[in-house]
Parts: C-alpha cells; structure tokens; sequence
C-alpha cells in the first residue's frame, strides 16, 4: 500500500496527512495555542488520595490536576507481577498482580512521583498519568520500569519475530524492557542497538533532572509532530513525504540523517503557488470528516453521533438499490460501511465505546464477513481497536483507545444556540411561549400597553395571518400589545422592552409616521406578495410596495400607512451603491396609487 506524508505549516498552525493510495486517513493539528502534553514526563506531588475511587490526584503543573488510577501507580513495585503495562505499538503485556493494593498503601498527599501523560486533558477532566514511563524510538520503545522483551504483532513471520527478539535481549541493559517496533522489519543488530542506546541515555538525563527536581516539573516534552512523523510514520512504504514551509523542510531532512538516511530523496519542499492542501483535495476532506453522514461511493451512506457516553454510528443503503438480490445489496453496502467507518474513526480520531448498526442481516455468514472486514480494516490503525462482536440487537459493539481529543471537539465548539444539542425550539413552540410570557407580564402590570422583541421568525408566528393570533392576545389581556421582530434577537430570545401608556409605547415601537422618507435595504420577498419587498427599521417591518425584484437593494422610500405590527411605503429613488439614484419605473395603471400616482418597481 503507497502511503504519502503531506504537512501544512501556517504560522501557529501544523497539519499533518497522511494518504494510503491517495486517500486521507490520518490527520493531525497541532497548534501553539494548545500544547501538547501526551507524552510529556513530570515530577509530580501528590495532592489528594482517594481510596473510594482507588485513585490519587497529582499536581503536575498544570491547570487541572492529572488523575492517577492504581493500577498505573504500581511501576516496579512487584517487578513482573506488578501489573498489565499498557500497550505500545500494538504490544500488550499482562501479568497478574499477586494481591490487590489500596491507592493508600502506594502513594501519601505530599509525596513526589515521577509519571507520564498518557491521555490529554480533555474537557473539564485533567490528564491521565501512569507511573510507568515508556520512551519511543524508531525501532523499540523503551520501558525503563518493566523487564521485558516484545515484538510488535504487526510483524507476523515467526522467524522475523524470534530474531528481532534475540537482537532486543542482547542490546538492551538488565531490568530494562524493550518492544520492537514494526518498522525495526529487516534491521540489523547494530541499528537497533544504536536506538537502544540512545533511548537508554535519554531516560538517564530525564532521572538526572528528577533528583535535582523539587515540586511539579516538566522532565521531558514529547518530541514535537515533525519529529513524530519522521519517527513513527515515516517507514518504507511512504514513497512521498511534502512539506509546504522551508524551515519545517530542513527539519525533516535533519531528522531523516538520524532515522531513514535512505529515504531522505523521498521528502520534497512543496513550493507550488495554490496551498498544499488544495492541490491534494485535502481541505474538502476536512470539511467532510466534520459532517455527521458520510457518503459510501456504492450510494449508501453512514451517520456518526457522537454523544457523553458513547459513538453511534448508523448503516443505510440510501440510494443503492442492488442489481441481484436484497442480501447481497445489504452485504456490499455493509462491507463498504465497515471500511469507511475504520478510516473514519482513525481519521476523526474516534475513542471509546462505540456502537454500529450495520444493516440487518439474517445470514450468520454474512455478519462474519463485515465483522471480519471491520477487523481486517481496523488493524492498519496503530491506536488499539477491539471488535467484540453482534449483540442480540442485532449491533456491533467495539472499543478503540482514547488518548486526545477527537478531531471535531478540537477544530469546533459546542454551539451557543442549541448547547451542543443538535436542535432547538421550532419558532411555533417559541410563540407559544412567547404569548404566555406576555400573559404573565400583563397580569403583573396595571399598564394598558406593552412593546415586545422577537426574532422576526418568531414574532411573524405570533402575530399570525392578518394579525389574527395578536388581537387574540390582545383581546384576552386587555391590553395593546406592540411586537417587533430583530434579528439582533437570538430566535429563543422574548424580551418585553417596554410597558407604559399606549401613547409612550407607541414612540417606541413605531420608529416611522406616515408622510415619512427614509433609506431603507429591501432583505427578502414579502412571503404572500412576492411583488412586494420587506425592509426592517430598527426591526420594524416596511412592506415596500412593487420593490420585490430589488433584494440587497438601497431605496428612497415614503411611508404612506403605519400600523402597529409594520408599515407601507412606496419607493422614491433606487440608490444602489455606485450607481447614480434613478426613478424606479412605471408599473400597470392597475397598481396606481390614490390620488394618481404610480406604484414605483424597479426595472
């Protein structure tokens, strides 16, 4: 498979892709304004120890304090009956603990501990830290607190795995632990030795600086993503590795002396005039990843929902209709699915539980075959994915390691409006509760009049045909209701902006008088007479009659009526910017005003 490395760097800003055979399924950002620290080491102290939770709260310096379970706080305590370490590279080690341990047996408020981030920060929860330290090279990954040997399982010939496992136990120091990385396939001894080494002298400096330490202390930052990328993506199979700025350019050249000498004719310094990520399709891509549905090219379609506990992700066929029989079009567009949905979550960084509600399929064979390619698609992932199988709903459940956040809680916000919901008030539930606000407020006031301010939508709807729904309210209050629509009003907003005698609320509320000449936008058709254009004046509303052709037009109007929800006007003058003012023109004698004159309608 032909993998490329495409980088953007802006100032502030670096994006990472990565394409298998010209389609993005990686991405990373990184952004000055947001550090990372999954990675980082520290000298911790230990604030707060909570045996009802078998965890411990460490202050590491930043804003939250870094949650620490029990089971992550038991580095080489026991030696190898300890504990499961976590896994690196695809390598997992498990061993049982002899007897369970209380986080009050381990670690004392005060006490100083050196520990690793292994999850971000994320929301209101602080990072997530482990007392075992893991270093990665190009070739192993160093685990200072565990004696043990590994080989990643993406390397599958056993021959391979037993002589890269030899290599590892000779090099390494005693006491040490080591995983062979995937990338260390057909090395030689003397290269990963060399890493060995050189992790080796890294995790000495990084003890140095912890007994100088005193308090919370950065000991070591994760390398930054350039770096990374050379390290952990930047193997054989990658036949380009472009980069858009010449500073991160030298860089990587830099790194490739340390890492992949061979591979440097392969990294090229983009300098094209359009952006790097427009000439790969790139930025469309991004866009897509941020939608809930996404597109299967046989015409069936997923949708992704993220919610607090879980992801859902939904299977349709959409506009695929088959050409043989209805199971083998539920099996092609479920296998497609379950292509997609891989990609997908390594591509928005999905974690955590997750649901799918593949088709339905009656044929056991055919469940194995998706189940199958779900995990045959999910191993070229380097984040640790595990498909348990169907329920008896007929879903498959999986799991897939959270270490940062997803790409959408990183490049969005939760929206103001709808508070992340999705969906708000429909403009007739907010009528409604617009007129019991109104309601409330005449019966708490002796006052016969009131002004009222509603996102135009809204107050359209309380007003009603002909202003039907309004002299309702007004007959059931007793009072003279006054409403004007703004769209400086949020749609939910219901303000009563004044209350008083009908004469002070109607200064107020009537911004024009008839006889009145005044420059208005005209905004859009008006909804019943598509001849007519609507202006709004301080979000009262001006029926500007023949003017419904002039949308995003400046004119010079006449106020010729007022009523209480809006008033008429007839056009002057067109005054679009740029453009000498101009009579509008003539229209059918039908349309004549009392006392002669012609409506006036743009040409």
């Amino acid at each position: 498979m032909a993998r490329e490395i495409v980088v953007n760097s802006d100032n502030g800003e670096v994006r990472a892709a990565i394409l298998e055979n010209g389609k993005l399924v990686d991405l990373f950002v990184e952004r000055s304004v947001h550090p990372r620290y999954a990675g980082n080491i520290y000298k911790g102290v230990v604030e707060n120890v909570l045996p009802g939770m078998q965890a411990a709260f460490v202050n590491i310096g930043l804003e939250r304090n870094a949650f620490l379970y029990v089971d992550d706080a038991l580095a080489g305590r026991n030696g190898r009956n300890s504990r499961m370490v976590r896994e690196a590279d695809g390598e997992e080690i498990s061993v049982p603990r002899k007897k369970s341990t209380s986080i009050k047996d381990i670690l004392k408020p005060g006490q100083e501990i050196m520990v690793q981030v292994t999850k971000e920060p994320i929301g209101t929860k602080g990072a997530r830290v482990v007392t075992d330290v893991t270093l990665p090279g190009r070739y192993v990954v160093l685990m200072p607190t565990v004696d043990y040997v590994g080989v990643s399982r993406r390397i599958e010939e056993e021959g391979e795995r037993e002589r890269l496992r030899k290599i590892a136990q000779s090099s390494k120091p005693r006491r040490v632990g080591v995983i062979v990385r995937t990338v260390a396939e057909g090395k030689n001894q003397e290269e990963i030795a060399s890493d060995i080494q050189f992790l080796v002298k890294l995790w000495r400096r990084i003890q140095g600086r912890n007994r100088r330490a005193r308090g919370s202390t950065l000991l070591h930052q994760e390398y930054d993503l350039a770096f990374r990328l050379v390290r952990d993506h930047f193997a054989a199979d990658v036949t380009k590795f472009a980069v858009d700025d010449p500073k991160e350019h030298r860089k990587v050249l830099d790194l490739s002396r340390m890492y992949s000498e061979t591979m440097r004719d392969r990294i090229h310094l983009y300098t094209g005039q359009e952006p790097i990520f427009d000439t790969y399709g790139l930025e469309e891509e991004i866009a897509r990843t941020l939608r809930r549905k996404v597109w299967l090219s046989c015409g069936g379609y997923i949708v992704i929902d993220n919610t607090e506990a879980l992801t859902a992700i939904d299977v349709n066929t959409g506009k695929y209709i088959g050409s043989t029989s209805l199971a083998d079009t539920v099996l092609k567009t479920n296998l497609e699915a379950a292509e997609e949905i891989a990609r997908q979550l390594r591509l928005r960084n999905i974690g955590g539980i997750i649901v799918i509600d593949f088709i339905d399929m009656e044929n056991d064979a055919h469940q194995r075959k998706v189940t199958d390619k779900l995990e045959e698609a999910l191993a070229r992932d380097k984040t640790k994915a595990t498909v348990l199988g169907f329920t008896h709903l007929g879903l498959v459940e999986m799991t897939r390691k959270k270490v940062q956040e997803g790409l959408a809680e990183s490049m969005t916000k939760v929206c103001p409006t709808c508070d992340g919901r999705g969906r708000i008030l429909s403009e007739e539930t907010l009528s409604f509760r617009a007129m019991r606000a109104i309601k409330k407020e005449a019966l708490s006031t002796d006052q016969p009049a009131m002004l009222v301010l509603l996102h135009p939508s809204v107050a359209a709807m309380l007003i009603g045909a002909g202003g039907s729904n309004l002299s309702a309210l007004e007959q059931e209050t007793g009072k003279t209701i006054y409403v004007k629509g703004s769209f400086d009003q949020k749609l939910e907003d219901i303000v009563i902006a004044a209350v008083g005698s009908k004469e002070d609320v109607e200064k107020k509320a009537l911004p024009v008088s008839a006889g009145d000449r005044l420059e208005v936008v005209v905004e859009e058709p008006h909804v019943s007479n598509s001849r007519d254009g609507i202006a709004r004046l301080e979000g009262y509303v001006i029926d500007v009659e023949g003017a419904g052709r002039l949308i995003g037009e400046k004119l010079l109007v006449q106020v010729t009526k007022v009523f209480k929800t809006y008033a008429r006007a007839q056009m002057v003058e067109v005054a679009s910017e740029g453009d000498e003012k101009k009579q509008p023109k003539e229209d059918s004698a039908k349309d004549k005003q009392k006392g002669g004159q012609n409506n006036k309608q743009g040409g």
